[in-house]
């Protein structure tokens, strides 16, 4: 396979995470997902545990109300008053998703990767969704029964990362017209995901 990054945004419970995992063992890349978080840490120097109470704030809703902060991939020095800003966190994380892009092929999950990587050439944007009972079901067998409502932790979860995408890119996490690739894997399944991904990859690079 030639040089290629994927990139996956899924809906929870319809195996994205599992299916961009497949894909990257499969072919022998690295997939990264909140890993993210520590190197943008070490390449800041801004104690990781600070990119996740942003994540926790914007969970909460408590910064969603604000002005979107569209990433532009600036990156404000720690003289600034703004250093530790979500903004400045997410731009950080952007530099190491963009840096990882430049090395080798790669899965990235989540994390607005497809926007991040949007000028690159040898990127493949996918989005992994499912009716809303196939996710349920799918989260049942991976998810702790500390939960408690599972159906709504879906929801919670889903408009989280809508609004997070919307937050630093101006845009519809679940429009179609982002991604390159739309695949619900209850028709497919896990392994057809993959086997799509790859048909796809197989065509536009030919």
């Amino acid at each position: 396979m030639e040089k290629v990054i994927i990139t996956i945004a899924r809906q929870y419970g319809s195996g994205g995470k599992t299916i961009g995992k497949m894909f990257a063992e499969k072919h022998g890349i690295p997939c990264y997902e909140r890993d993210i978080l520590r190197k943008a840490s070490d390449e800041s120097g801004i104690n990781e545990a600070l990119f996740g109470e942003v994540d926790e704030k914007l969970k909460s809703g408590s910064l969603f109300g604000i002005s979107k902060k569209i990433y532009r991939g600036e990156l404000l020095p720690p003289s600034s008053p703004e250093f530790t800003s979500p903004q400045n966190l997410f731009n950080y994380q952007a530099k190491i998703i963009r840096d990882l892009a430049e090395k080798s092929s790669c899965v990235f999950i989540g994390r607005c990767a497809d926007f991040v990587l949007a000028d690159r050439n040898d990127v493949v944007s996918v989005f992994i969704h499912a009716p809303k009972e196939y996710c349920l079901v799918q989260a049942k067998e991976r998810t702790s029964s500390a939960v408690g409502n599972l159906e709504k932790y879906i929801e919670k979860t889903d408009k989280f990362r809508g609004d997070f995408y919307r937050y630093y890119t101006g845009h519809e996490w679940n429009d179609a017209r982002n991604y390159d690739l739309c695949l619900n894997s209850s028709k497919l399944g896990f392994e057809g995901c993959v086997e799509a991904i790859e048909k796809y990859i197989e065509t536009r690079f030919k």
